[in-house]
């Protein structure tokens, strides 16, 4: 596939629907985690415009910092701490509608507002999360939801 994502335009699920398939086109063949996490993570970013999209992989009992798009992050987050590591704890997805409402937020960044933070299972373990931010309240919601567990099951861990 050519590195060029054609961006969709339409509803949100239309959106989901034409990316996945450029998603899976970039994947497809391509064994290199890194790599794949940071497609995803770029792909993810140029449609949607979010503030920030990236992975943290499970290492050592907490989650450390994977590929990303947007601003500088946290390198290091401890397993039940802030929504990556409370959703790692829980193994759900988690959905913050107002960051500055969930207790033991961790504010990498002043300007993110909504969040949500999708588990990625190998062998039914947590071995990483995918991480959205959005400077825009309330923005993530069931659609988000289902879209991006289908995504994160496409990366190959």
């Amino acid at each position: 596939m050519a590195e060029d994502l054609e961006i969709a335009k339409g509803t949100k699920e239309e959106q989901y629907q034409a990316l996945i398939p450029q998603i899976e086109g970039l994947l497809t063949g391509e064994t290199d985690l890194v790599a794949n996490m940071a497609n995803v993570s770029a792909a993810l970013k140029e449609q949607f415009g979010w503030l920030w999209v990236g992975f943290y992989l499970v290492k050592e009992n907490e989650l450390v910092l994977g590929p990303f798009q947007g601003p500088v992050a946290c390198t290091r987050i401890k397993k039940g701490r802030g929504v990556c590591g409370t959703s790692w704890a829980e193994a759900k997805t988690l959905i913050v509608p107002d960051v500055e409402k969930f207790p033991g937020h961790i504010a990498c960044s002043s300007m993110s507002r909504s969040e949500i933070v999708v588990p990625v299972f190998k062998n039914h373990e947590v071995v990483a999360v995918l991480d959205v931010d959005s400077e825009a309240l309330g923005l993530f919601d069931e659609t988000d939801q289902r879209y991006l567990e289908q995504i994160a099951r496409l990366v190959n861990f």
